[in-house]
């Protein structure tokens, strides 16, 4: 017994030990594992957020598109009503899909920013469909668009912890615009 009670000390270090290794491999495993689950869930994100600008872009692109061949606007036209409509029906149908993806996925300052622009390229939409129940001139619902497209890259960016200051494009778009002598906007802008 007198054997048994010398060795206990040696015996509990040995326990301790293995008992402390066994903790910080686990502790170390599951920040292993967080860390991985943030970079996947960020990936995702930002493939939800890239997939809805795009189609929004695209719905914004072809709205100005039609209003401007509406206007006679040589320059920007390129779409009368009857190839526009469908491509709009397309991209209304990917925007629903990707919408899904954007709530799901994205942060509340993110989705809330998402929906600002999505309702201000809806104007422009019901715009370039005749079903426009706003009387603000297309240049306000233009440069409403691209303002809250700049909200949403911003809350996207923040969001994703994407650094490297503002690119905020509205202003720009704006100026552009102003210097045109208030024509109608760019598809492009």
């Amino acid at each position: 017994m007198d054997a048994f009670i010398s060795q206990l000390p040696a015996l509990l270090g040995v326990v301790v030990g293995a008992m402390g290794t066994g903790l910080v491999a686990f502790l170390s495993a599951r920040s292993q594992w967080r860390r991985g689950q943030a970079v996947r869930w960020d990936e995702r994100r930002l493939e939800a957020y890239s997939e809805f600008a795009q189609v929004l872009k695209e719905i914004q692109a072809i709205s100005l598109k039609v209003l401007a061949t509406a206007a006679g606007d040589k320059y920007r036209s390129g779409l009368n009503e009857a190839e526009a409509f469908p491509r709009l029906a397309e991209a209304d149908i990917r925007h629903t899909l990707v919408w899904e993806s954007l709530l799901l996925l994205g942060d509340a300052s993110t989705v809330v920013a998402a929906q600002d622009w999505r309702e201000a390229v809806w104007r422009l939409e019901h715009r370039a469909r005749g079903v426009d129940e706003t009387s603000e001139p297309l240049l306000e619902l233009v440069q409403q668009a691209n303002a809250s497209r700049d909200r949403f890259y911003h809350a996207a960016r923040r969001g994703l912890g994407v650094g490297g200051g503002s690119v905020a494009q509205s202003d720009r778009l704006q100026r552009r615009l102003a210097s045109e002598n208030h024509e109608p906007p760019s598809p492009i802008s």
